[in-house]
Parts: C-alpha cells; structure tokens; sequence
C-alpha cells in the first residue's frame, strides 16, 4: 500500500468493502495478479468483473469463480470503485428535503450501509451512513454521508462519530466495544442488527417504539421527566 497514492488507496479500500472476506491486502494480491504491479489508475481501470470474480474464486478454489459466496452485484460495484467511481451504487435511495421542525417528535437515525438502502454495514467498514429523521408516522431519508476520509484520519471511529454526532440512534450490524464507547459518549445509541435487512423495513419496524419511548427516547423526543418515570414504573 505504500507505493499507492491515497485516492488508489481510498479506491481499493472501498472496493473491499463490498467483497465479503476480501481484505485489502487479499485485494492487491487479486489486482497484482491480473493487471500486473505497481499498480495505477489506468491498471485498475482496465479490471473487468471476470477479473475480479476468478480472481476472487482462485483464493477458495473454485478457478471458474462460480461458487465464492459473492453475489454479482457486490463484484460489479466493487469494480466500479475500482474505476473510481466513488458514487458508483445506483441502488442508493434519493435524499428528501427537509428542514428541522418539518417532523414534530422526531429522532434522527443512522443506518450503516455498504450498498443502496440495505442496513448491511459494520461501523467501522461501511462505506456510508443513511441519515433518516424518524417520527411516529413518518420516515425520511434526509441525507447520505459517505465515509471515505475516514481512511485517512488519525482516529477512525472517532471521525465516524463525529461523522454522525447530529443523530440518536445508529443501526449497525456489528460495533466494536472502543467504537461503541466513541458512539455512547457522542449522545447517541447503537443497536446491532446482525442480520441483513433493507432499511426502510427496519426502521419501520422501529416506529413501533414510539408508542412507550425509553428514557433515552423520550428524552430526544423532548418529553418531560414525568413520561420518562412513568416508563421506568411500568418496566
């Protein structure tokens, strides 16, 4: 990774991401083979999903890349970012306007994500943050925040934080302790959702917690003292 420029770097970092047990180092084993090293943009620009899926295949022995366990839409985006296209995933969901106070009683949620809507992204990998501000009734994304400086900060999880410091709540599928402590210490409340499951369905699902919010909730939701004892009563 040395001899990479950042932005081939960022590129390649990105791309595993998106490859299932594919780490870095695992990838610019993959490309040196196929384009040849020292790698640049135009050697990983000439790299086709064929490449990257017998490439991927020959590490499990399966040389036809028919059976790896990576779906194809994972492979062509991670070509994709191979090009450089960092906004590559055509899946993303399209932003809604808003303005604060448009959601009466409403908390602002992160979702992990590493491909269009899908809540599918560890804290510390995914490759950007869906920002929905969540009420009752209502859901809207109100913005997508990639992660992509954080490979270059000196910390992080702590940029990842920050990234997400005006939210509530964060769906993850998994979160390391330190990481999580850098998320509890910014006001905001991981919950880990281990299985794969689009977005919209999970904070759907969510919605229902409206109806007897948590101390934490209630107190983001702007409820008074007395709602938020009346729940720890009743639990």
């Amino acid at each position: 990774m040395s001899q990479l420029t950042r932005e081939l770097a960022l590129r390649i970092a990105l791309a595993s991401r998106v490859l299932p047990d594919v780490n870095v180092p695992k990838l610019i084993g993959i490309l040196h083979d196929k384009v040849g090293a020292p790698l640049d943009d135009e050697k990983l620009k000439a790299i086709t999903v064929t490449n990257l899926k017998t490439g991927i295949g020959s590490l499990d022995g399966e040389e036809d890349g028919e059976d790896i366990g990576i779906g194809l839409e994972n492979i062509k985006l991670a070509v994709r970012y191979l090009w450089g296209e960092e906004e590559a995933d055509e899946g993303l969901p399209q932003v809604m306007p808003y303005k604060d106070g448009d959601l009466p009683e409403s908390i602002r949620v992160a979702v992990a994500s590493n491909v269009g809507s899908l809540l599918n992204g560890h804290f510390g990998s995914c490759i950007r943050f869906l920002v929905y501000q969540l009420s009752r009734d209502d859901c809207r994304l109100i913005d997508i925040r990639s992660t992509i400086e954080a490979d270059s900060s000196d910390d992080r999880n702590l940029f990842r934080a920050n990234l997400i410091k005006d939210c509530h709540v964060l769906f993850v599928q998994s979160i390391g302790g330190p990481a999580a402590a850098k998320v509890v210490r910014a006001d905001i409340y991981p919950i880990k959702v281990p299985d794969v499951i689009d977005a919209l369905e999970k904070l759907h699902e969510f919605q229902a917690v409206f109806d007897a919010a948590p101390p934490w909730m209630a107190k983001a939701l702007g409820r008074g003292a007395e709602e938020r004892k009346r729940f720890v009563a009743h639990e």
